[in-house]
């Protein structure tokens, strides 16, 4: 999956200011919303994007990990702890994938909702703090759960993120253990219809570039 818009401005982080942006790059800065420690209901924190097992080297690691197949990520080393035990949902307004045309200009296009809400993304989460400095602060990871794509957007890139619906933010981020596996297979019955998209300006190809002109209607 690539660069995504950051979820909607006006969100209000437990931990940090929230810096909007409409070109987010893996390790950077993305919003998760997962139930408080203490048990005193939930919270929209912030991550880096790219999952870091507890066993991780280095933050590089990180680069490698900003999604997670459904299709094996109860068994692969990375995800399968985070799978069983730590969940979240990641809201943003929309996504991109590029699609080309002729042989060599690539258009990208922004996925968002049909009915305009911002899109809730399953995810997985993780705490890490670096072995080479063991008084370092602790760093809070993520990664997005990805599917094979439905008819909405399989023209497009033939994976998607698996999209929660807001009905089915309680069975994410609650079903742990051996209920992770069930839920999962739930969120994958996303109705049709849900995900539209549109041709954005190239400019979105580069991180440099940032600002609500990048999802701009193309002329």
């Amino acid at each position: 999956m690539a660069r995504f818009v950051e979820a909607t401005v006006g969100m209000a982080f437990a931990d940090q200011p929230f810096h909007p942006s409409w070109n987010v790059p893996p390790t950077r800065a993305i919003p998760g919303l997962l139930d408080a420690p203490n048990g005193s209901g939930r919270v929209l924190s912030q991550f880096r994007w790219g999952l870091l097992p507890q066993w991780a080297k280095d933050l590089s690691f990180s680069s490698k990990t900003i999604n997670a197949r459904v299709e094996t990520v109860a068994e692969k080393a990375s995800y399968r702890a985070a799978f069983t035990a730590r969940h979240l949902i990641i809201p943003v307004d929309g996504y991109y994938e590029w699609t080309t045309r002729g042989p060599e200009l690539k258009q990208p296009h922004l996925i968002t909702r049909t009915d305009d809400q911002p899109l809730l993304l399953a995810g997985l989460w993780e705490e890490w703090r670096d072995p080479a400095q063991p008084d370092s602060g602790v760093v809070r990871s993520a990664t997005i759960l990805t599917r094979e794509a439905n008819a909405d957007v399989a023209h497009l890139h033939d994976r998607m993120p698996v999209v929660v619906e807001p009905e089915a933010i309680d069975l994410w981020l609650t079903s742990l253990g051996e209920e992770a596996r069930p839920a999962l297979d739930q969120l994958l019955s996303v109705s049709l219809g849900v995900l539209g998209h549109r041709p954005v300006d190239r400019a979105v190809g580069s991180v440099r570039n940032d600002g609500p002109q990048l999802i701009a209607p193309l002329a």
